[in-house]
């Protein structure tokens, strides 16, 4: 159990020195006096520290204590000088004694690592009678020598200030004692230190007395981050900010790495900084910052490794072994080993990152003394302590910021070239994409594996430090990226920047609150970062919120170490944590939840299985994220019958035992493995060629793969040959790495908009206008003139275009190709004779035409992304056919432009003039998937959070219980897919400004913190599919919520500590959804609606379908309370319901909604009803919104604006409906209420 069980600050402690038995003939003058002595250990002292009698009285027959360890038998010798005394006073020679020692600890090496240079003896003080004498040789005594000793303290956890504060404090306790009382009081130290538990992850840190110091146990900033318990600035007073990144660069490309310094502590705590330096990335190989001389054969290991040498050995290593990289930590110098035939080179960190670096390591203050100058000086010790490692943990706090951010402006955009879905990195285009001068060092670290395991979590789309501060630095454009994900191009933004300094960049702030949408000008295309960007992110440093830390002193442990004062120091501990648990308000959530950890890990020590269980379980309602689901297996599995059936009596524990064992039969097998991409060698059939084409990161939408497919097999089987695919895919990346390279000059660009890119240039062309090239974005087609200056002429944006047409023009002899644009601002048609190129830019210019048209007609941006891609692929096949088939392959590709002639869609003019906006929260993704939950969360300001935490929100919930988050300013996606479960979420809530929480169908609601836009905490109360949420509000603020499952059961919630206040079971089951209104709870089940007090659960209503629809099952209901009224609907009827609450004898009134197939969903918006249905229109599903006037109980608009069923509607502070479409589409429609 120990394996899983936390364990103490001690594992083992261990007295290391010379061997007694050589000492002693030293003394007595049988032996001469060597230099030195090889060290050997002289005592072990292990857990437990009480004796086996006083083991066996221990309540509860807790046994999850017990380890498996082999044995370390060592004999204590009999002294001569004096004997040892028992507890009681008695005299006592110590008897032989069994030591078990852990079985992964090495007692032969370990004393060459606490003396890895040589244990010496030298003339001068001995200890008598607890007095310092020097000896002198005129005495004529025999030789007197001093024999250092040292006590080891081995540990699971790095804590290497705190255990060094232990030290420190147990060698002055230890000055004034004899040699042999020393081991009695070195066993009392590791008794206590053996008793001092790990803090758990979060915001409390632990504190206990060993005086004459305080001692302060850190805690790790979250579960994924390393526990930080030294000097992090250490490094940098060693070496320049351009030496730190060397070695850095050493460390990502998994060099062989040997420290030197004449310092050995430096060694330990240098190596592990740059180890901290690396996270979240983790060193895979031989990390050994210690060598002893003995071990000096190490650094021949012929694979990577980072180990650690006294400078004495420098010579030695760096003769005898080549393709080293020795660093010198004394001078800060960095070579090689003498021996290497060639000179290693050591890449260069990417330029923009490394200036970002350094001018951020510039900015530290890494000198305490700098920071005493305006301070008082202070005469206490503690308050010294204190006031250094406050300034010490600010000072880490900001390196580790600098660090982090370092390692994400070197990666950042390693996501631009993995697909998710097949696993696959693209590592020669993300290298193609990296600046010439950086390449080198990219070339070295993609092939280490570090950067294996790094991509591994970025693929399984894990949330550490990396993806935290990635996301909190997102540009604009980034988030715009994935919701208009289209090839990579410079945007004239970006462009124009090339010739900017960096002071003269402007920055854009973004509208705190929901905008008008009619003035919000509409993005047509993604503001794409050019791949050899400046990290414009990176220069400016990021400032995170800091974090309040509390601290929780550990009571007292007394001596002589026996049960009692251990069950003494137990019960007290678990007292101060019960204290501070009932003292701690309930919104501070987080650091109860660490007093719940501590207090179960209390318990279990104390025997006190349930209740350790019972303060596990309270971190489901404080923060999950700590919740120990291992150690609580192991719990249930090793109770005794007794216990597991007092378990079973209590429905809550009951619970907690079956979620967890349920976890452990469900072993999700996590898919580690990571493809690189490569050109395939085979022939391939359609699922074959979708498959390749997803990885190759061209395009991930099925239906334009398949159109694909049809373009490169026209005339031919249904297969493509490697070939091909190897012509198509070389000439998109061609296409693509040239347009990269366009560099428009500033007369030029100042005509685009900054979004803008130059998707396609044509050859040299003479048109009407004058010679140039006819270039092609996604708002418009310009002609870039030539000659001495080059400059701009309009041809013709895409909406203002009235017709295309290829024909031909006569000259001489000959009939050349033509393209005529004729358009409604200009009378005069252009004209540009393409030749060969002609076809192509028709098929290009009608496509783009018809998806702008599109794009304006259904409000949706998407469009004409889309139809930039068709006409890009277009393109591509084109360029890699070379046949005269060609064109009409490209014409497969052409969907809008066959959309408008084969089916011309006009949008009614009342859906035209209401909707305002389409976004795709399924964009990027392989199919559209259905919107299930619509919540909108109105923006607010909060000085601790970031500014992006102030802006409206809206959630979205798609299937398998995914959820994504918009900017509700902007649109742009906040949060990209995070997910609550596996199963279908059904409703979602702002219960308060920092808690939304989410329904699901397994049961659980999940509530997601907003600030930090994570699910820390859930509610398992509920035994069946939870089914709707609401929020009590009295006075402007939250007071009660309340949640209703499928089979019945209503709960109301304190919102802040999470405790069911009530629990109803409603006489029938399949509840649907619940209202509250003048303190009534309006239940909707299939077969009636039942009114119910809300405080006392008493029925007092009750309402059934009429008799002419008893076959009928309510689907879902709304209240006008202040007409008397609610409107419901029945599944697979088309019929709207409407009953007088004051009369529900009298039969409801009807509202026929005509040419609806079904009612899905409600909700009303002031006095109006807007209700989604489905339906059928030109034998294709579609989906349309009612609104209902409430007054005149009539159908005031009929809404078309999706292409499946209306799933879900919520509203947007009564301005704005938003509408989310079934899985066959899969968008959100933004329509203006009123």
């Amino acid at each position: 159990m120990e394996d899983v069980l936390p364990s103490g600050l001690l594992e083992v402690c261990l007295l290391v020195g010379a061997p007694r038995e050589r000492v002693r003939a030293l003394l007595q003058g049988t032996l001469r006096k060597p230099k030195s002595l090889d060290p050997e250990v002289l005592s072990v002292f292990v857990p437990p520290f009480i004796s086996r009698d006083d083991v066996q009285v221990l309540p509860g027959g807790n046994n999850l204590n017990k380890s498996k360890r082999r044995s370390f038998r060592k004999k204590k010798e009999r002294p001569k000088i004096e004997n040892v005394k028992s507890i009681n006073g008695e005299q006592k020679a110590p008897d032989p004694e069994d030591v078990t020692v852990p079985k992964d600890i090495d007692l032969v090496a370990l004393p060459q690592l606490c003396f890895p240079g040589v244990v010496s003896l030298q003339d001068g003080w001995i200890s008598w009678n607890g007095q310092a004498h020097r000896e002198s040789a005129q005495t004529g005594k025999a030789p007197v020598c001093f024999v250092p000793f040292a006590v080891c303290v081995v540990s699971r956890y790095p804590y290497f200030n705190a255990l060094k504060d232990c030290l420190s404090s147990l060698l002055v306790h230890l000055r004034p004692f004899k040699d042999l009382d020393v081991e009695e009081h070195i066993k009392e130290f590791a008794a206590k230190l053996f008793l001092i538990p790990s803090p758990p992850p979060g915001p409390l840190h632990l504190v206990f007395n060993m005086k004459p110091l305080q001692i302060i146990i850190p805690s790790r900033e979250d579960p994924d981050s390393p526990i930080i318990d030294l000097d992090l600035h250490l490094p940098l007073l060693c070496f320049k900010p351009e030496q730190v990144l060397q070695i850095m660069t050493c460390i990502l490309t998994e060099q062989r790495i040997v420290f030197f310094s004449s310092d050995w502590a430096l060694l330990t705590l240098v190596a592990e900084c740059f180890m901290l330096y690396l996270h979240p990335l983790q060193w895979q190989h031989t990390f050994v910052p210690i060598l002893s001389r003995q071990m000096l054969d190490f650094v021949m290991a012929p694979t990577s490794f980072l180990m650690g040498c006294h400078i004495d050995h420098f010579d030695e290593v760096s003769t005898e072994t080549e393709d080293l990289i020795l660093i010198n930590i004394d001078n800060g110098d960095i070579s090689h080993s003498k021996m290497a035939e060639e000179e290693l080179e050591i890449p260069d960190v990417p330029a923009q990152a490394a200036e970002t670096f350094i001018k951020r390591v510039e900015s530290l203050q890494l000198h305490y003394d700098l920071e005493l100058c305006h301070l008082r000086a202070s005469t206490d010790l503690v308050e010294l302590q204190t006031r250094r490692r406050a300034w010490q943990q600010k000072l880490n706090v900001e390196v580790q910021q600098t660090t982090l951010q370092l390692i994400v402006n070197i990666f950042r955009e390693v996501k631009d070239h993995l697909n998710y879905e097949h696993r696959v990195f693209n590592s020669e285009e993300f290298l193609k994409t990296r600046a010439i001068r950086d390449q080198p060092f990219y070339k070295k670290v993609l092939e280490t594996y570090m950067f294996h395991s790094f991509l591994k979590a970025r693929l399984n789309r894990k949330m550490d430090a990396f993806a935290r501060l990635e996301l909190s630095t997102q540009s604009e454009e980034d988030r715009f990226d994935l919701v208009f994900p289209t090839p990579r191009r410079l945007t004239m933004e970006k462009m124009a920047s090339k010739r900017l300094t960096p002071e003269q960049k402007i920055s854009r702030r973004m509208v705190m609150s929901l905008p008008n949408l009619q003035d919000i000008k509409l993005p047509e295309g993604p503001t794409r970062n050019s791949s050899l960007r400046r990290t414009g992110t990176g220069v400016v440093a990021v400032k995170m919120p800091s974090k309040s830390i509390s601290t929780f002193k550990i009571p007292e442990i007394h001596f002589p170490l026996m049960f009692q004062c251990v069950h003494s120091y137990y019960t007290d501990f678990f007292n101060h944590l019960s204290k501070a648990i009932n003292t701690s308000p309930p919104e501070n959530s987080a650091l109860l939840a660490r007093y719940f950890y501590l207090r179960g890990l209390i318990g279990l020590m104390q025997g006190k299985l349930l209740n350790a269980l019972s303060d596990f379980q309270n971190l489901e309602k404080t923060d999950l994220r700590i919740f120990p689901t291992d150690l609580v297996r192991k719990i249930v599995e090793t109770m005794p019958p007794s216990e597991c059936l007092q378990a079973e009596r209590k429905p809550e524990l009951k619970r907690l035992i079956s979620r967890v064992m349920e976890k452990q039969r469900e072993v999700l097998k996590t898919d580690d493995h990571v493809k690189n991409f490569e050109l395939p060698k085979t022939h391939m059939q359609l699922d074959d060629f979708v498959k390749r084409i997803q990885e190759s990161g061209i395009v991930r939408d099925i239906d334009t793969i398949h159109r694909l497919f049809d373009a490169l097999t026209v005339g031919q089987q249904k297969q493509i040959d490697p070939e091909t695919f190897r012509d198509f895919y070389n000439y998109w990346k061609e296409t693509e790495a040239e347009a990269q390279e366009v560099n428009l000059p500033p007369a030029v660009i100042e005509h685009l908009d900054k979004n803008e890119c130059v998707y396609k240039l044509s050859c040299s062309v003479k048109t009407n206008c004058g010679v140039g090239k006819i270039a092609l974005t996604q708002k418009r087609l310009f002609l870039l003139t030539e000659g001495g200056h080059p400059g701009y002429i309009q041809i013709a944006a895409f909406r203002d275009i009235e017709d295309v047409k290829s024909t031909t023009v006569a000259f001489l002899l000959l009939r050349i190709p033509t393209l005529r644009i004729k358009t409604f601002s200009k009378k005069a048609v252009f004209e540009a004779n393409l030749k060969t190129e002609c076809d192509l830019w028709y098929l290009i210019v009608k496509e783009m035409w018809a998806g702008k048209k599109m794009a304006d007609d259904h409000k949706d941006p998407q469009y004409i992304q889309q139809a930039l891609t068709n006409v890009l692929l277009m393109d591509a096949v084109v360029g890699a056919l070379q046949s005269s088939k060609s064109i009409y392959a490209a014409s497969k590709l052409s969907y809008f432009d066959r959309m408008k002639n084969e089916v011309p869609m006009m949008v009614p003019k009342t859906t035209s003039e209401t909707l305002k906006h389409k976004i795709n929260p399924s964009a990027g993704e392989t199919f559209p998937q259905a919107v299930d939950v619509l919540l909108y969360t109105p923006g607010h300001l909060d000085p601790s959070e970031r500014l992006g935490n102030a802006h409206p929100k809206l959630w979205c919930a798609l299937n398998e219980g995914r959820v994504v988050v918009f900017d509700a300013s902007t649109w742009s996606i906040q949060q990209h897919c995070f997910r609550m479960g596996r199963s279908k979420l059904t409703c979602m809530v702002m219960v308060e400004q920092s808690q939304v929480w989410i329904g699901s169908q397994d049961s659980i609601i999940y509530i997601i913190n907003t600030h930090s836009m994570s699910c820390n905490k859930q509610l398992n109360d509920h035994r069946s599919d939870v089914t709707d949420i609401l929020v009590e509000n009295k006075n402007g603020t939250p007071s009660e919520a309340y949640s209703s499952s499928l089979d019945g059961t209503v709960i109301a919630w304190n919102v802040s500590t999470l405790k069911v206040n009530r629990v109803f079971q409603l006489p029938c089951q399949n509840l649907t959804s619940i209202k509250l209104h003048n303190d009534q709870l309006w239940c909707c089940t299939r077969s009636c609606i039942l009114v119910v007090s809300a405080h006392e659960f008493q029925l007092q209503m009750k309402i059934e379908p009429p008799l002419q629809d008893v076959c009928s099952c309510f689907l879902g209901f709304q209240l006008f309370p202040e007409r008397d009224e609610m409107w419901a609907s029945y599944s697979g009827s088309s019929d709207l319901c409407v009953w007088n609450t004051k009369d529900l004898s009298s039969a409801p009134q009807k509202i026929h909604l005509q040419d609806c197939s079904e009612i899905t969903c409600m909700i009303r918006v002031k006095n109006q009803l807007w209700v989604g249905s489905s339906g059928r229109l030109q034998g294709k599903s579609t989906g349309k919104i009612y609104v209902v006037g409430a007054e005149r109980r009539s159908v005031e608009k009929e809404l078309v604006g999706h292409a499946a069923a209306v799933r879900a509607l919520c509203s947007a502070e009564d301005r704005y409906v938003l509408s989310g479409s079934g899985k066959e589409e899969g968008k959100i429609a933004i329509w203006k209420a009123g």
